[in-house]
């Protein structure tokens, strides 16, 4: 039997320039799994005034993270596909979609349309689920295959939060610092959602009902992007020998004036200077590549915020992208699906 194996990552401008880049933003804010107003409210908020506005800026961004090759989040996500096909060996066959832009999922399922796999399994790059990112990938993913007139059986991962693997792997990232250098402080920083798309799924009617809502992996929240976000860093946490005090889980990128999952990072940061934790080791383990939202915003804007307000020293741990252990425990993601 030959069995396809679906990568899907987030996505990336073609290249560093504003035409580009509003194309991008175009694309990933219609989504109605990524802001959930109403289209038209939507399509007056991306196209009025985010994509004008916003693409020059993030154009100049996108200029400082891009390497000679191109964007490291798809120079990352090539090199995953090669190392994951080469371990799965010919029984599988490998293809890399992003959600937006290229290559595009239509792209990647059409290769493993062409050479008749009997099963797909999609394994969205997105340890924690939440309906802007894994829940978006999937219902794209629908609506292209119920259009063939044959469809195979098709397995959907909807998170790994938890993993063995996942977690040594991101844990291995941090050792080379922890044994290496003293830090006063651990950040587990994660990309933030607004509060209304943890709430309106919540069947429990628990969800941020208190500030320990989280504290617990449960089954009653274990479908809660937040909750996910907890269980990993207290995971992570475990294999780090860090007890609770030695560490804070926080949220970034949040955007607008509406509430978001909280407590934020930048805020986190301002709390630890005061607290004289002046030595801060960073994770975002909601990436598992490096892209701007770890090179750029946890790397360079929040440690200069850091760094202003009296920190001495700010690291980033380096996600992923394409450690050898990664590609172990993909390999055993797709093997236990199979």
């Amino acid at each position: 039997m030959k069995v396809g194996v679906l990568l899907v990552n987030l996505g990336t401008p073609d290249n560093p320039t504003t035409p580009a880049v509003r194309r991008y933003l175009r694309e990933f804010l219609m989504d109605g799994r990524v802001i959930d107003i109403p289209k038209w409210q939507r399509f007056l908020l991306v196209q009025g005034i985010i994509a004008p506005f916003r693409a020059p800026k993030s154009a100049k961004v996108y200029q400082a993270l891009w390497t000679k090759e191109g964007s490291p989040l798809l120079i990352y996500g090539y090199a995953v596909q090669k190392a994951l096909q080469d371990l799965l060996g010919s029984s599988y066959y490998v293809a890399l979609g992003m959600r937006y832009q290229k290559p595009s999922i239509a792209q990647a399922l059409k290769q493993l349309k062409e050479i008749n796999a009997e099963k797909i399994i999609i394994l969205p790059l997105f340890p924690q689920y939440a309906s802007a990112t894994t829940g978006s990938v999937h219902e794209k993913v629908m609506e292209i295959v119920r259009k063939w007139s044959i469809i195979p059986e098709i397995t959907f991962i909807a998170q790994y939060c938890n993993h063995q693997g996942f977690i040594e792997a991101f844990a291995q990232q941090g050792r080379k610092y922890l044994t290496e250098e003293n830090f006063d402080h651990v950040i587990f920083s994660y990309h933030g959602l607004p509060e209304r798309q943890i709430t309106k799924h919540d069947t429990s009617q628990t969800c941020l009902k208190s500030q320990d809502c989280c504290t617990t992996y449960t089954a009653q929240n274990r479908l809660c992007y937040r909750a996910q976000c907890f269980e990993t860093s207290r995971k992570l946490a475990e294999k780090l020998s860090l007890r609770t005090e030695d560490y804070t889980v926080s949220f970034q990128s949040r955007l607008g004036k509406s509430l978001w999952i909280q407590p934020y990072t930048d805020e986190t940061i301002k709390k630890l200077v005061k607290q004289e934790k002046k030595r801060v080791l960073v994770f975002s383990p909601s990436f598992v590549a490096d892209c701007l939202e770890t090179t750029i915003e946890i790397g360079i804007e929040y440690r200069d915020l850091f760094e202003s307000l009296g920190g001495e020293r700010w690291q980033l741990v380096e996600s992923l992208n394409d450690s050898p252990l990664w590609i172990e425990t993909l390999k055993s993601l797709v093997e236990q699906y199979t």
